[in-house]
């Protein structure tokens, strides 16, 4: 099974490089079920993982000059220091059980629970396009603009930092649907931004005394670094408008499957 778990992990690498998210959606669903890890330290994986790979991915994007600092900074900055809280402090108290209407509720089922429901949001988000008709006005106001873009991130920055995930599939519909970014130069800007929120959260991880197995983190890490740079090739050769309905389709799947076997099996 960890065999298995690092060959699909060349496969988070290769969706990651190729659509700019989707890594951490496969990375803790693989960490969890191929490697065997708890979803609560899966998290903690997931953020180094992610982050390497997205620092990687980012290179060949600001070679490219496909990344747009300045919304990427103002996403960026609030994101940083909400996730680097949560890490630090939220997540460490957070009650490893929860008994709600005499329903117990564990913080591993939570995590999954709420990662695939911010799954199913953005999903829906990418593939009704009509949502970035409706934007439009919203862009021409930059001040009204970079205030949602700000809240965007703080949002996201508190989401991925409890599920651990880069939050590319939150992130890339914040940019193309408030920024106004096309897809790619919304790719781009997410693996910087993912760079840059995983950094911070996994401080967060190491002064609340988290403890990584090296050895399993060196492993996916090479694997992930393969799919990347496949990837980076494959997006090259894809129109942003079949990469953002790739990416809604993809992001759907994968949280109906996480929720069938969290839930319902």
């Amino acid at each position: 099974m960890i065999i298995l778990g690092y060959f699909l992990s060349s496969i988070m690498g290769l969706v990651l490089g190729s659509i700019g998210a989707g890594g951490s959606i496969l990375i803790l669903p693989i960490l969890v079920y191929f490697i065997g890890i708890s979803p609560t330290l899966s998290t903690s994986y997931s953020l180094i993982i992610v982050g390497f790979t997205a620092l990687v991915g980012s290179l060949n994007y600001i070679k490219n000059k496909q990344i747009n600092f300045s919304v990427a900074l103002i996403f960026a900055v609030p994101s940083l220091i909400t996730v680097y809280m949560t890490r630090r402090y939220f997540l460490p108290i957070f009650p490893d059980n929860i008994n709600l209407y005499n329903i117990l509720i564990t913080k591993d089922l939570f995590i999954m629970t709420l990662f695939s429901l911010l799954m199913i949001a953005s999903a829906l988000l990418m593939i009704n396009s009509r949502v970035n008709k409706a934007s439009s006005e919203i862009n021409k106001r930059k001040l009204l603009k970079n205030i949602i873009i700000i809240f965007e991130g703080i949002a996201v920055g508190f989401f991925t930092g409890i599920i651990g995930a880069g939050g590319g599939f939150l992130i890339i519909p914040a940019l193309v649907v408030f920024s106004g970014l096309d897809m790619k130069t919304a790719v781009g800007s997410s693996l910087f931004i993912i760079f840059l929120k995983s950094f911070f959260g996994f401080v967060g991880d190491y002064q609340s005394g988290v403890i990584i197995d090296i050895d399993i983190l060196l492993g996916i890490l090479c694997f992930t670094i393969v799919g990347m740079v496949l990837g980076l090739s494959i997006s090259k050769n894809i129109k942003s408008n079949i990469l953002k309905q790739c990416f809604g389709w993809f992001t759907l799947f994968v949280a109906a499957f996480i929720i069938i076997k969290e839930i319902l099996i």
